[in-house]
């Protein structure tokens, strides 16, 4: 089996969007079961004249009535006949409901869609042989009264409907599903638990965030203490941890935006339980960074502060480039509003300093980028063209173009700021000489002059060379120089 596909998650209108990844897609709790194909004749599906006369010259020899009208009729056809002289009229009624279905969700997605250029589910021999193998087989459990065996086999006939367009279906058999699965006493829960954990995410991914959130209690309570596994082998358990951690932070989050700032709070502390008890360090990360923010709402720094370093101290043990940097942006705020600018620089030099020493290529730039924004907002032009020179060459160093531009943006801006100072020195003056010096630098401007403003006075110094005056920037190496013309 390929790598899970994903679905989307709800949209949070107040914490960071990327805390939350899109939860796996339904997880296979079972190997599927592969029947093989069903003895039926294909040749409606043999389109060349030269493989149908093979066809026939190996099968078709002395066929009675019923084999010869088998051969003309479809795929489909022959199933449901087989279906009904069998007496399975539940499974004949089901797959027709199923093919309905699929059908509609053909033309409602119209020419161009993915599902459109597909083959019909009539025309894949193969998925209805696997329809025919679980429907019938559904059926006859549900007749001698084996629900575990009812269950097995919808379980089945879902995960015929992998794809990403087939989800309404897959979620119509997954309800089926958990009705059969109320029925089971005798395996633990087991079968319960995985229902319910189809329904929290079915729920999650249609935005019903309390609803999907009772399924995964369910799912949790159900797990708790067992030792079942999925077939990527991560307990049930587990998977129930990060579904509820995922989904009290979508809860919080909802909360958060109806001012709820208390109920927030409560509640991501429910999902840092959740991420220590399924033992991930990433999530118990991620759930007290949110958690230190929705403190910082509600007023609370000093708390905000001290949980964002215990974040700060995960994040760093794990590596984690990504949640360093939203950490220590959090703390450079809190900080910053509270007027503590020189210990909030503090801060950020020594997650330059952890960053540099765990070759963290990425939280060196964050770092260093983080320095020059507040130096920069401060006016201190040069500190902030240090810092963001500094941020350009680690990115240089990681090979990675699109960050190379991005800070090589940061000190265009710096420099932009720093030549400010200068130009509205010379516009203030309102003298002669000033305003030759604004003429020429307009003029002949450029990087390759150690001083933008050179002008010739009296004739006698070249373009090139610098006058008496201070030079008003200094130009990065060539690699770094922003093309100002």
């Amino acid at each position: 089996m390929g790598a899970p596909r994903r679905c989307f998650s709800v949209e949070m209108k107040v914490l960071p969007q990327e805390i939350i990844e899109s939860p796996p897609w339904h997880p296979r709790f079972e190997e599927p079961t592969i029947c093989p194909p069903l003895d039926f004749a294909r040749i409606h599906l043999i389109k060349d004249k030269d493989g149908i006369d093979d066809y026939l010259a190996k099968n078709i020899k002395g066929l009675s009535k019923q084999e010869a009208a088998a051969n003309r009729k479809s795929y489909k056809e022959n199933i449901c006949i087989d279906m009904l002289r069998q007496g399975y009229h539940k499974s004949f009624s089901e797959l027709f409901t199923l093919i309905q279905k699929w059908n509609a969700l053909r033309e409602a997605a119209g020419p161009g869609s993915a599902i459109w250029q597909r083959q019909s589910l009539e025309e894949q021999p193969d998925k209805l042989d696997q329809l025919y193998h679980f429907l019938t087989r559904a059926e006859a459990a549900q007749r001698a009264g084996h629900s575990e065996e009812v269950f097995d086999n919808q379980l089945n006939v879902a995960y015929c409907f992998d794809d990403p367009e087939e989800k309404q279906l897959r979620n119509y058999l997954y309800e089926q599903c958990f009705n059969t699965a109320q029925l089971i006493k005798t395996d633990g829960g087991k079968r319960q638990a995985q229902a319910h954990a189809h329904m929290g995410l079915i729920n999650e991914e249609q935005g019903h965030v309390m609803k999907a959130a009772e399924h995964y209690e369910a799912f949790y309570q159900l797990t708790e203490g067992s030792t079942w596994k999925d077939e990527t082998g991560h307990t049930y358990n587990s998977l129930a941890c990060e579904h509820l951690w995922r989904i009290y932070i979508l809860l919080a989050d909802k909360m958060l935006e109806n001012k709820e700032q208390q109920q927030a709070i409560k509640t991501l502390i429910k999902a840092i339980r959740m991420a220590k008890t399924g033992g991930d360090k990433k999530m118990e990360g991620e759930a007290a960074y949110c958690l230190s923010l929705v403190y910082h709402f509600a007023g609370e720094d000093k708390t905000a502060l001290s949980i964002l370093n215990t974040s700060i101290k995960i994040f760093t043990a794990l590596h984690d480039s990504a949640g360093l940097k939203r950490a220590y942006e959090a703390t450079d705020k809190i900080l910053v509003s509270q007027g503590k600018v020189a210990e909030s620089l503090t801060y950020l030099e020594e997650f330059k300093k952890v960053a540099e020493n765990a070759n963290l290529s990425q939280s060196v730039v964050d770092a260093c980028v983080l320095i020059g924004n507040i130096y920069n907002a401060r006016g201190n032009y040069d500190k902030a063209l240090e810092y963001f020179t500094q941020a350009f060459e680690a990115a240089n160093t990681s090979n990675n173009l699109s960050l190379a531009n991005e800070t090589r943006t940061y000190c265009g801006i710096a420099r932009a700021h720093k030549l400010m100072v200068v130009f509205n020195s010379h516009i203030a003056a309102e003298d002669p000489i000033s305003l030759k010096y604004l003429l020429a630098w307009k003029e002949n401007r450029s990087d390759v002059c150690t001083d933008p403003l050179t002008v010739e006075l009296d004739g006698e110094t070249s373009p090139c060379e610098p006058p008496p005056e201070t030079s008003p920037c200094e130009s990065l190496p060539e690699t770094q120089i922003l093309d100002h013309s």
